[in-house]
């Protein structure tokens, strides 16, 4: 098992009710674990078999926001 961190940089939040948004829809993804959501940022940990980048940047793109890149932490 591999556990990830990554940052996933995030276009079009520019407010609380943006942070709280893309926190909400990452909430839903089971398995994975918020470690802190900010203006334009999200960092996350997630087992790779558990979540993958897609269906986190699926979530982020379903709150109405725009996953610019993603940034594996180590």
């Amino acid at each position: 098992m591999s556990t990830i961190t990554s940052d996933f940089h995030i276009e079009g939040m520019s407010c609380r009710h943006c942070v709280d948004a893309v926190e909400g829809a990452l909430a839903q993804l089971d398995g994975l674990e918020i470690k802190e959501v900010g203006i334009g940022r999200a960092r996350v940990r997630y087992e790779e078999h558990d979540v993958s980048s897609g269906a986190i940047t699926g979530a982020v793109e379903e709150a109405g926001y725009t996953v610019q890149s993603v940034e594996r932490v180590a």
